[in-house]
């Protein structure tokens, strides 16, 4: 019987004094994945839809996770505001410089990226939030003064009347954030034909 055992053992090679396996520590739900699913809530119903419990089960994590990352709601809620605000600027911003071409063609470039699929939902939850909420109303502010700062960069490199330089900035934004407000009807013409009208008129 001695014989077999020993036998067994060096066929599974058994150690005499066998290594413990430490239990992998659990996984926390990234920081990035709270505010990019507070995000997209804040686009479907408002600030008010940004709760700590739906946030937790749409990432099918318990609430627990998210006081690792975050000291209240408000917190997360500035960390959401903080992430936008860099998303539609500074990475905007960059991407076009990075990308190229002369100033029409940026012109066209910033308000795509800027407003694209997926950030224009959270422009608008953010532009109505801001009716109600003082702090959310500076920030958006300072995010559009950015925006048209850009846009009279651009325009000023092929027009030299300041003028009309403020009123194609001007013309510009709010044809970007009117046309998704405007439900109106153009005859014969769609739609997108009217705002391709729109920036021939400004050149771009």
């Amino acid at each position: 019987m001695d014989a077999i055992l020993s036998h067994a053992r060096r066929l599974v090679k058994v150690s005499p004094n066998p290594v413990p396996v430490a239990m992998a520590a659990p996984t926390r739900t990234p920081r990035s994945k709270w505010i990019d699913e507070g995000l997209r809530l804040l686009a479907r119903g408002g600030p008010e839809a940004v709760r700590i419990e739906p946030l937790a089960e749409s990432l099918g994590v318990s609430r627990g996770g998210f006081y690792w990352h975050f000291e209240d709601r408000n917190a997360l809620l500035e960390a959401m505001l903080h992430d936008w605000e860099r998303a539609s600027t500074d990475e905007v911003l960059q991407r076009v410089e990075a990308e190229g071409g002369d100033a029409r063609h940026k012109v066209r470039r910033a308000g795509a990226l800027t407003f694209s699929s997926k950030l224009l939902p959270i422009d608008l939850a953010v532009r109505d939030w801001a009716r109600r909420e003082p702090a959310v109303a500076k920030r958006l502010r300072r995010v559009d003064n950015r925006r048209m700062e850009y846009l009279r960069l651009l325009f000023s490199s092929f027009c030299s009347d300041e003028a009309e330089v403020e009123a194609r900035a001007m013309t510009a934004f709010s044809l970007a954030i009117g046309n998704h407000f405007i439900a109106a009807d153009h005859g014969p013409r769609s739609r997108a034909d009217v705002v391709e009208l729109v920036l021939n008129r400004l050149e771009v």
